[in-house]
């Protein structure tokens, strides 16, 4: 059984947030919307949260997820961040941008990339998000809530809920959410790589 609860996007009650909290807290799997559509999150050390993500999603046991984080300093517990790096960063954040770093030994090598040993960190611009994250008071790993069917593009929350209903613990409802992937750049070589265009203006790189 999944529950289902009912945010406003725009000011999400503080009870509401603490429940969802309350659900990742005790191990649970939640649903939830961000900027760039719904996702999966859940607690970085809940591998049974991973492994329930893998299956719902049909990925690979080595595919890696992404943190969403509050700010860059969370995103400096988690990775290596140079000056320039922290420049364009704090530029572009909050919004639909994945930056690659190199991880840092905060982070277990279970969510590490590759043998490059990086990480996927990202701000979301969603106030859902952001108070979530604050009421956490740690990152959130997490995963784009695309199902196996490519041609099944469910944008609707009510049919998405369906789909997922009972895989999950918790979803996280508040109502229409665009699905476009974030960009996604690389900032481990030295200069801003682009390794996905999605969205967010990436011209002046």
């Amino acid at each position: 059984m999944s529950e289902r609860i009912e945010i406003n996007r725009y000011g999400p009650r503080p009870r509401d947030l603490d429940h969802i909290v309350g659900v990742l807290v005790r191990g649970g799997l939640i649903a939830y919307p961000t900027d760039s559509g719904y996702a999966l999150g859940w607690r970085s050390k809940n591998r049974k949260a991973r492994n329930r993500v893998i299956r719902l999603r049909e990925l690979d046991r080595h595919h890696r997820f992404t943190y969403c984080c509050r700010s860059l300093a969370d995103i400096g517990m988690l990775a290596q961040v140079h000056n320039s790096d922290h420049r364009l960063i704090r530029q572009l954040t909050p919004g639909p941008y994945t930056f690659v770093l190199e991880a840092s030994s905060n982070v277990p090598r279970s969510v590490q990339m590759d043998k490059r040993r990086t990480i996927g960190v990202r701000i979301p611009d969603h106030k859902v998000v952001q108070g979530l994250l604050e009421v956490l008071d740690e990152p959130l790993l997490s995963s784009s809530l695309i199902l196996p069917d490519p041609e099944n593009r469910i944008l609707d929350s009510e049919d998405l809920y369906d789909e997922v209903y009972g895989q999950i613990d918790l979803f996280v409802d508040a109502g229409y959410c665009p699905l476009e992937p974030t960009t996604l750049i690389d900032l481990t070589s030295g200069r801003p790589e682009v390794l996905r265009r999605g969205a967010g203006v990436i011209d002046f790189l």
